[in-house]
């Protein structure tokens, strides 16, 4: 197991991370940020303070739980539902940026696309993501990305945040030597 990011290098991903988000949106007025439980939800929630800081003025944010639209439930052992929280006014008209921790397939933004339309239609989707692990399955890409890293199948990135591990850190498991 290696850190392949430490709390200082995830506080300034995230830091830039929201710069461009708003960079994007033209300020933070039209955004709304879901986060995806649960490392989602807690990332979006500090590039909300974050922004808040930035901007001087609220921004909207929620967490959209995507249990119910994943194509694999099947294959995996039964999940708690987490709570979806749309803030007052919901998401109609809004530049929704969905936050995660890693992105890999592309199966969970696809099931978070499903949930996004049972709740209304935004002005537009952007994704946000800590990590970027490559290896789609489908066309989808982050607009938002603290870092790219490449990874074999076999192996496995773990973000833990202090909010649930105590530590804000990176790992990268199951790395095979060559």
């Amino acid at each position: 197991m290696s850190v392949i990011l430490n709390a200082g290098e995830i506080s300034r991903a995230l830091r830039r991370i929201s710069h461009e988000i708003l960079e994007k949106n033209h300020g933070s007025s039209e955004v709304l940020l879901l986060g995806i439980p649960t490392r989602g939800a807690l990332l979006s929630q500090r590039i909300k303070v974050l922004i808040e800081e930035i901007e001087k003025s609220p921004v909207l944010a929620g967490t959209l739980d995507i249990t119910m639209y994943r194509d694999d439930l099947r294959m995996r052992p039964p999940r708690t539902l987490m709570p979806t929280e749309i803030p007052g006014g919901g998401i109609d008209e809004k530049h929704v940026v969905l936050v995660d921790d890693v992105f890999y397939s592309g199966r969970t933004i696809r099931a978070a696309l499903d949930a996004i339309n049972e709740v209304g239609r935004p002005r537009s989707v952007q994704l946000a993501v800590l990590i970027d692990r490559g290896h789609r399955e489908l066309p989808i890409r982050a607009d938002f990305v603290g870092k790219n890293i490449p990874t074999a199948k076999d192996e496995s990135v773990r973000v833990h945040l202090t909010e649930i591990d105590g530590v804000d850190e990176v790992l990268i498991e199951g790395r095979t030597s060559s």
